[in-house]
């Protein structure tokens, strides 16, 4: 799942990989310089050594093998154990698929050889394929704080569980079932949890390493190598390279392609983003355009209410968001006609009362909108799906005090299903806890402290015009408050000429910000990736 920290100025734990909170979005100047790191597989400490981040080599730096960790004790105690390989076959409607499952890690150093992390992942890799026509997508979540092992679980991995928000409860029993909707049939997956997160762990110790990792850039060129690292350890550069991410993956993602292409020397043929965040600015402060982006899911939540809706149907409403809506936010409240006017007008598509509505000025963010849409029957609408309505614990309440009935609920099914696989299934059994979704990451996160916040769309243009083969597919789920689509919408518009459709796509689909979770949403997510990978 995804937490966003800044959809709404308080951050809120989701277990989809972009939401725990929400703090107010700090500004991007982040570290630019930085140790260099290195990579080698974990239970190897004197294997053969990836090249630095600093810049694009090819191959291992096996001359470098000597370079042991200064520190082995420190590093013996945190370590990950050794990589499990299994033989994996599952059956599946009208077919069977064997593969290789490999749970494991990849260690990282710094530019003086001392260990640094270990980076756990989850790979997957179809028997009997030619690897190096063969592609192969590496996922990553959200956050910055979310697992990324656990959602491969509802979407793209061989196995799921049941995540419908609807219906799920934190005591729901997490079967793993064969996932019918894989991805495994067209591309090969890896799936990599951020330090902090999962089974992902610093060696080192001390703040400095936390700070450096637990940063905007810092993350993203460790990350990066881990992929480098593993396309080396799994003779793969020459395969179709796909990166997916997922929530705050909107601000990773497209840096990572960046990094990939300029410091590691590895070209990716396509990035898939899910319910994603690509621009901070637009959700925090007083920004008017996290009205307009918010508008039109508020609308589909309310539509939804009446029967099934889709994003045709929304068509008004998103004309409207970008027309008439626009200009009376623009006039501000120093206009009494136009603030009333737009005022009624979003009570009318939410079915707010519209004594409250004008009592906000019809600008309602997101907590708001959760917060009145049912508020007179006691109920509060969820952040990672509006759809999806659960009991309000303090209904009495001046201000808001629930968990996210669509978000919370989750963690425990997914957290016990992540362990179950891990150690049952695969065989890897690390020491510690799993961390689905780690506060302590998400509180220690560096934005950068300067006057501008994160964005990825300046990312977006650089590597969608230095490599003209590159394609980007974006999905949304219609419900979503904490990433909507509509914002998503306003920022794809805003690429030059060689960054629109068919090369660029946004699909949307009922549901909120985990819309694979429904079964409609995720088999057609697959075949617009499946499509994207031919």
């Amino acid at each position: 799942m995804a937490d966003l920290k800044s959809m709404v100025v308080r951050p809120s734990l989701s277990v989809s990989g972009l939401a725990v909170s929400a703090l107010a979005v700090l500004a991007l100047a982040l570290l630019v310089a930085g140790p260099a790191l290195h990579a080698q597989d974990a239970p190897a400490a004197a294997q053969e050594h990836a090249a630095s981040g600093s810049g694009p080599r090819s191959g291992s730096a096996g001359n470098r093998a000597a370079n042991a960790p200064a520190s082995p004790s420190a590093a013996e105690q945190h370590k990950l154990p050794a990589d499990s390989t299994t033989s994996q076959t599952i059956e599946l409607p009208g077919r069977t698929l064997s593969f290789s499952a490999t749970a494991g890690s990849i260690r990282l150093f710094d530019d003086k050889s001392e260990p640094q992390a270990d980076i756990a992942y989850t790979s997957y890799q179809l028997e009997g394929t030619e690897r190096a026509s063969r592609p192969v997508t590496f996922f990553f979540n959200g956050g910055p704080g979310v697992s990324e092992l656990q959602i491969g679980r509802g979407r793209a991995g061989p196995w799921r569980i049941s995540i419908d928000a609807a219906s799920i409860t934190p005591s729901s029993k997490p079967d793993l079932m064969p996932n019918a909707d894989t991805w495994l049939d067209f591309t090969d997956l890896v799936f990599i949890d951020p330090v902090g997160t999962g089974y992902s762990r610093f060696v080192a110790s001390g703040d400095e390493v936390r700070k450096r990792f637990f940063s905007v850039d810092g993350d993203v060129r460790s990350l990066a190598l881990v992929v480098r690292r593993w396309l080396e350890k799994h003779d793969r550069l020459a395969s179709p390279k796909f990166i997916a991410a997922e929530s705050y993956g909107g601000i990773r993602g497209p840096k990572i392609v960046n990094n990939l292409q300029h410091d590691q020397g590895i070209g990716i043929n396509g990035l898939i983003l899910l319910s994603p965040l690509m621009d901070f600015r637009d959700y925090s402060g007083s920004s008017l355009m996290q009205y307009v982006a918010s508008l039109p899911s508020y609308a589909a939540v309310a539509k939804q209410l009446k029967g099934p809706v889709t994003r045709a149907d929304l068509a008004d409403v998103e004309r409207y968001a970008s027309g008439d809506f626009l200009l009376d936010l623009v006039k501000g409240e120093a206009d009494l006609d136009a603030t009333n006017r737009l005022a009624d007008k979003v009570a009318s598509l939410t079915g707010i009362d519209p004594a409250v509505s004008r009592r906000l000025a019809g600008r309602f963010d997101v907590s708001e909108f959760r917060r009145e849409f049912d508020r007179k029957n006691g109920r509060i609408a969820g952040r990672y799906d509006g759809s999806v309505l659960g009991i309000d614990p303090y209904p009495d309440s001046s201000r808001s005090r629930s968990a996210d009935p669509s978000g919370d609920v989750l963690t425990a099914p997914l957290t016990s299903a992540a362990v179950e696989l891990t150690t049952r299934k695969l065989n890897w059994r690390p020491d510690g806890s799993y961390e689905l979704l780690s506060g302590a990451v998400n509180r220690s996160w560096d934005f950068g402290r300067g006057i501008s916040p994160p964005e990825s769309t300046s990312e977006l243009r650089q590597i969608l015009a230095l490599d003209p083969k590159l394609k980007l597919l974006v999905g949304h789920g219609l419900f979503d408050l904490a990433t909507p689509y509509y914002g998503s919408k306003i920022l794809l518009d805003q690429l030059p000429a060689f960054a629109r459709p068919p090369r660029v796509k946004l699909v949307v689909y009922p549901g909120g910000h985990m819309f694979y979770s429904r079964d409609d949403a995720r088999q057609a997510f697959r075949g617009e990736a499946e499509a994207l990978m031919k």
